[in-house]
């Protein structure tokens, strides 16, 4: 998939998380619950070792509860983690981090008398909205689009617990291309910054796959003249003609369709929609993997023919 990128504040924001992270005494990560481990930050990953971490499944109930068990379960193998489902409508729940993160810190232990926790996320995953439930005032900036807040702010909870917030982060390469269409599905980039029939076609496969009982009462094909769709380009005309996209003619505006298929999973009214299961997500990650090696295998192996082809030129 092909994202337009803006690195030059998320570089910044990413060493100073570098910088910042070994100190912390606690990791909070936000997740969207409908693409946990694409959501999840594999810099953070790497960074966090063996530190304390509560990974909160955000949006919860937009997704899948059946996959959101699954995903829990795939993080919770680790002792270290602890997940946490919410959504902006339980502020009860969302408090509930704060006494979380005392019983992962115990006040006990006479080396922690305040908890400092780091909170990150990636772009419009609603960590400000959970900051600012916590705090029970507007103290992160909000908003339906990617990359909000901008820099570091150390907010204090209550007396056990200070946060620092951190930027909206998304890595520099996303080499699992899956990821890439979902995280661009979600919102979490920016919509300037990809093809949206690209993203569209791709959610179209995944619900026509996995959630046709939820398009057919949607969009109550049975009802209409409409057949259920079999491909998805099918599937995005269909919508254009429900929706009223058309043309002079007849002609199905696709862009306009992509962009209401898009807008409507953002907002939950599809139904509850999980793009990701732990096992195929696993196994993308590997295939990404052993696909980005042999693009640098064979990338080094043209650099040194073109380098023995310069050397015999000079002869």
């Amino acid at each position: 998939m092909k994202i337009q990128w803006f690195p030059g504040h998320m570089h910044k924001a990413s060493k100073e998380i570098q910088e910042k992270l070994p100190e912390m005494d606690l990791l909070i990560e936000v997740l969207d619950a409908r693409l946990p481990g694409s959501s999840e930050n594999p810099m953070i990953a790497s960074l966090r070792k063996n530190k304390p971490c509560i990974k909160i499944f955000n949006k919860s109930d937009l997704a899948d509860q059946q996959l959101t068990k699954q995903w829990q379960d795939y993080y919770e193998q680790d002792k270290g983690i602890k997940t946490l489902c919410v959504t902006r409508d339980q502020p009860d729940k969302i408090k509930q981090i704060s006494s979380l993160c005392r019983k992962m810190i115990p006040i006990s232990d006479s080396r922690v008398k305040e908890i400092q926790a780091m909170i990150v996320g990636i772009p419009n995953v609603g960590k400000s909205t959970i900051i600012n439930i916590l705090t029970g005032r507007t103290i992160a900036k909000t908003g339906n689009e990617a990359a909000v807040t901008r820099q570091q702010q150390r907010i204090k909870i209550n007396d056990n617990v200070v946060l620092f917030d951190t930027p909206g982060l998304l890595w520099g390469n996303i080499n699992n291309e899956h990821s890439g269409f979902r995280l661009a599905i979600s919102g979490a980039i920016k919509d300037t910054a990809f093809e949206h029939d690209d993203a569209a076609f791709y959610l179209a496969e995944h619900l026509i796959k996995h959630y046709p009982s939820l398009l057919e009462e949607r969009y109550q094909f049975a009802n209409s003249d409409q057949e259920f769709p079999q491909t998805e380009l099918e599937f995005i005309e269909a919508i254009g003609r429900l929706r009223g996209c058309l043309r002079a003619g007849g002609q199905v505006e696709l862009d306009k369709a992509c962009k209401i298929l898009i807008n409507e999973f953002r907002l939950g009214t599809l139904g509850k929609i999980t793009l990701e299961n732990p096992q195929e997500f696993i196994q993308e990650v590997e295939q990404a993997k052993v696909q980005k090696e042999q693009k640098e295998k064979e990338k080094k192996a043209t650099k040194a023919e073109r380098k023995k082809r310069w050397k015999k030129n000079r002869k």
